[in-house]
């Protein structure tokens, strides 16, 4: 099965392949002159779902769009849809991660987002699936294999006292946000293949 990931960003689909479980399952990205909508909706759903019916739409191939985020209960669940622009437009990582830090108290409890659009333009099917992550605010950021918010994530079903950051790829789709969406995917891809 080949489904195509509206995106232009190459780690997020070797990302999504390894957490699909690659083999039979082929991901395609985005062609380089194919723009996807903006991410202006106010759920983690509606931006997963406008991109992958933009996506349906323009190739008439079946496909899949994420969009995640990190929610903080001190903030009132900020900045869920904003993560990326946190600390404005064009923010980098580090930038984003230090105005949570300075927004937020240490040890407060947060929680990782993603939801997966599946639209299928063939059947008129659509389908999400959303995986969160539970934990808390860590003040003394640490680790080198994440991205984004991991470096001051302290999972609560990880090893003790680790970092997102700090986590083997196995260990973090293990328990995050994006590989248990991309299992609840991988799982009704096989049931409907099953039919």
């Amino acid at each position: 099965m080949r489904l195509l990931l509206a995106t232009h960003n190459d780690h997020k689909r070797r990302e999504f392949e390894r957490l699909l479980g690659g083999g039979d399952l082929q991901i395609d990205m985005l062609a380089d002159d194919f723009e996807p909508p903006p991410e202006d909706g106010e759920t983690f759903a509606e931006n997963a779902l406008g991109k992958a019916r933009a996506a349906a739409e323009g190739t008439g191939r079946a496909s899949i769009a994420d969009d995640s985020g990190i929610e903080s209960a001190a903030l009132g669940g900020a900045p869920g849809v904003r993560s990326a622009r946190f600390a404005g437009e064009g923010a980098s990582d580090q930038e984003n991660l230090d105005r949570l830090l300075g927004n937020a108290p240490p040890g407060s409890a947060l929680r990782y987002v993603c939801v997966i659009a599946y639209v299928d333009p063939a059947t008129g099917t659509e389908r999400l699936f959303e995986g969160t992550c539970a934990g808390r605010l860590d003040p003394r950021p640490r680790g080198e294999r994440g991205f984004g918010y991991d470096p001051a994530f302290l999972p609560d079903d990880g090893p003790p006292g680790m970092t997102m950051a700090e986590l083997s790829d196995q260990q973090k789709d293990a328990i995050s946000h994006r590989g248990i969406a991309a299992r609840a995917l991988r799982g009704w891809l096989e049931q409907v293949d099953r039919g």
